[in-house]
């Protein structure tokens, strides 16, 4: 793809030279070298080695903010998604968090002939099938918990999701070939092993004859929903947790055990700005007996990125918008923040334990995954 056919898909060309996306970017907010209208300019005036060749090109955290407010309906992030391809085309690309052990565990899953012990974290009393109708897509949560020095809460996450659908009589299948689902490949450019990832994903969820795909985790279900179309056929409905379960609760209503907690709930830019998803995590909230939610300042459309895409380009820049993210959740009075999302939890209790000069203020505040919240909600039972 060329610069000018990146500058046709996304309408670049409708670019009015406001600023407004500068100006609601939380990157140029710590950055002032960063500005998505420039990133812009570079490519309609064909300076394209100023634009493939930027560093901070990779800095861009892709969370919509600018795009849900411009006038001339540009988008943004699917504009750094395509140059960034061009940029990987070109020798460059951003600097890899964590000495690049996410990207590199990516490509290796795109080779087909990489076996996995994916299921090793399954414990005793969660149930899964090789006959459902629904399955479950675990995406990368058995990695981060041997990645990161400090506990990333996502394998937890996982196993409340199969509590919680367990307990609505469902066992899911489980796939042990699942590979991940290439979200990050797909927005640093490196469309080849992203498609190679989605072409296999594909093909095991054709073989298992599924239905339905449930995912706890925003990313994958925007990849599924959103990008694999263009690459591979998905005949199954899909659906995020969030929303399965303020379906359930609708419907059925659940069981659920008081909860003494005051809350605030962070919006995941995947599953707010990008797929439209507010309400149903607040619906669930809500069920539960004796909680109260309160909202930071920023939620909803508003709500503030965790400062980190795709673990590139880590800087003091992303620590200090988790910082001041983490600031907005303690200002509530809550006494612990909700998120829906693993690589949120991730990033919010990266900055808590960094002892680094850039934490500056006290930031320590319980984060939760709401599947997490829900399933320590619900007794042993089960509800059909």
């Amino acid at each position: 793809m060329s610069l000018e056919d990146i500058i046709q898909e996304t309408k670049t060309f409708y670019c009015l030279d406001c600023g407004k996306c500068t100006g609601l970017c939380p990157v140029s907010r710590y950055n002032p070298a960063y500005s998505p209208r420039v990133m812009l300019e570079n490519a309609l005036f064909g300076f394209q080695d100023d634009l493939t060749y930027n560093h901070d090109l990779f800095s861009c955290l892709t969370c919509y903010a600018c795009s849900s407010k411009c006038p001339g309906d540009v988008d943004y992030p699917l504009f750094i998604q395509k140059a960034r391809a061009l940029a990987l085309d070109a020798g460059q690309h951003g600097d890899c968090a964590h000495s690049g052990t996410v990207q590199s565990l990516a490509r290796l899953m795109s080779n087909p002939g990489v076996s996995q012990n994916r299921l090793e974290w399954l414990s005793d009393g969660l149930r899964i099938s090789t006959q459902s109708d629904t399955m479950f897509f675990v995406g990368c949560a058995p990695y981060f918990e041997h990645i990161f020095d400090f506990d990333s809460g996502a394998i937890d996450a996982v196993k409340a999701s199969l509590k919680i659908l367990n307990h609505c009589g469902i066992e899911p299948v489980v796939l042990p070939n699942e590979r991940c689902c290439g979200h990050d490949m797909l927005w640093t450019g490196d469309v080849e092993t992203f498609r190679r990832l989605a072409e296999h994903n594909a093909a095991i969820i054709k073989e298992a004859g599924v239905k339905k795909i449930i995912f706890s985790c925003p990313e994958g279900y925007r990849t599924f929903k959103e990008d694999y179309p263009k690459y591979v056929d998905i005949d199954c409905e899909l659906q995020h947790i969030s929303e399965f379960l303020a379906d359930r609760i609708a419907e059925n209503g659940l069981d659920f055990s008081e909860v003494k907690r005051k809350v605030t709930y962070h919006d995941p830019c995947r599953l707010g700005r990008h797929l439209g998803i507010y309400e149903q995590p607040r619906k669930v909230i809500a069920a539960l007996p004796g909680i109260e939610l309160v909202e930071m300042e920023h939620n909803k459309e508003e709500s503030l990125c965790c400062g980190t895409s795709a673990f590139v380009n880590c800087d003091s820049c992303s620590k200090q918008i988790r910082v001041d993210r983490l600031l907005e959740a303690k200002a509530t009075g809550a006494d612990t923040l909700i998120t829906s999302c693993p690589k949120c939890q991730i990033h919010f209790r990266c900055a808590m334990t960094n002892k680094g000069e850039e934490k500056g203020p006290d930031v320590e505040i319980e984060v939760m995954d709401l599947v997490n919240l829900v399933a320590n909600a619900l007794g042993d039972g089960h509800n059909e």
